[in-house]
């Protein structure tokens, strides 16, 4: 008995651009006279980029300073600089343990998805050498609701063609565990303070198969009872 298959986010589960990501919005912050911090990053992780754009906003009192056009281009401006930094990315950027679950999962002949909500989860995917290694990668353009909404997941598991209940999510931030939780896939957390995760690790080099299919095993067995 196993799961048919592991979804993962991107950002923080399989590889670290969170600072990247937090440098591009410092940057865009500063010149529209807003001071961001680390605080503030961790509430960014796992939402889309109007969606932070949209807090960072809120955060300076500016939601309303700014039309439609004006926050399309700020967020524009904001991925051109997160897309620059992209190119330090490689193969030894993936997070420990990783490269080793991915090649187990597949000799498991478990189906290993993608959800994030990035638009840039391919470019990164191929930065990392990583492309064959996910079955599915949800559309982040398609997605219409952002996390804590289990849309991105449910999407993945539609493409991977498997149903929720039959696969784990893997996350790192509040609203992707919230999202695991809402698709009805077990949830997977990485980070020491992420609350309702069905079972939390503090760091990816804790993740591998046997973990994973006795935390199968036992969930069901509970289940069962």
């Amino acid at each position: 008995m196993k799961p048919l298959a592991v979804i993962f986010d991107l950002d923080g589960v399989v590889t670290d651009t969170a600072h990247l990501h937090f440098l591009a919005w410092q940057r865009i912050a500063h010149e529209i006279g807003i001071a961001i911090d680390e605080q503030i990053n961790e509430q960014l992780k796992g939402i889309s980029r109007m969606g932070s754009l949209e807090r960072i906003l809120r955060s300076g009192g500016a939601e309303h300073r700014y039309s439609a056009q004006d926050k399309h281009r700020l967020a524009e401006r904001k991925n051109a600089f997160y897309v620059a930094s992209l190119q330090q990315l490689n193969p030894g950027s993936v997070l420990p343990g990783i490269a080793a679950l991915l090649e187990e999962l597949h000799r498991q002949d478990v189906r290993v998805g993608l959800a994030s909500v990035s638009l840039n989860a391919p470019r990164i995917l191929e930065a990392l050498g990583l492309v064959e290694q996910f079955d599915f990668c949800a559309d982040a353009s398609r997605i219409q609701r952002s996390k804590p909404d289990p849309e991105i997941f449910i999407a993945a598991c539609a493409g991977l063609g498997v149903a929720p209940a039959n696969c784990i999510g893997i996350e790192d931030a509040q609203a992707g565990i919230e999202s695991i939780n809402a698709s009805g896939m077990l949830s997977v957390g990485i980070g020491v303070q992420l609350l309702n995760a069905d079972l939390l690790l503090p760091d990816t080099a804790q993740l591998n198969w046997p973990l994973l299919q006795t935390f199968w095993l036992t969930q069901h067995s509970v289940n069962a009872v």
